[in-house]
């Protein structure tokens, strides 16, 4: 059992798979540091200075803070601002990799542009001498 397992984390595609997960994570890292540090800041300036991440209201009557980390020590709350951010976050993931999958197969189809047309293989023997038969009884 212990060598079958070797041989599966040995294969490419699960060599591909745990570095395409850990690059991913950390990209997604960046992708939120992005939308908390630099895309929310500024439309928080548009709206007049409104965080998204403390729009939340109480499911209880003991909710009384204004900031959502003291309301959430407080009792339930519905934090649909933190839920706006992840939308965005992943909004933005997507986009930016619906630009890599672009970019990718632009430069496929460039080098499918670039690239001779293969060469006609020759036709087989039997095919050819049948071809040289016909070109001889249309000359007579």
């Amino acid at each position: 059992m212990l060598k079958e397992f070797q041989e599966f984390i040995s294969k490419g595609n699960v060599m591909d798979l745990a570095v395409g997960v850990i690059i991913g994570a950390a990209f997604g890292k960046i992708v939120e540091s992005l939308v908390n540090d630099i895309i929310m800041p500024v439309v928080g300036a548009i709206f007049g200075g409104l965080d998204f991440n403390n729009y939340f209201f109480g499911l209880s009557s003991n909710v009384h803070s204004a900031a959502l980390a003291d309301a959430k020590k407080e009792g339930a709350v519905f934090a649909y601002g933190s839920f706006i951010t992840v939308v965005l976050n992943f909004l933005i993931l997507a986009f930016i990799i619906f630009l890599m999958v672009k970019a990718v197969n632009n430069m496929r189809r460039r080098l499918e542009r670039e690239k001779p047309a293969p060469a006609a293989a020759p036709p087989p023997a039997d095919v050819a001498l049948l071809t040289e038969i016909r070109d001889l009884l249309a000359k007579k």
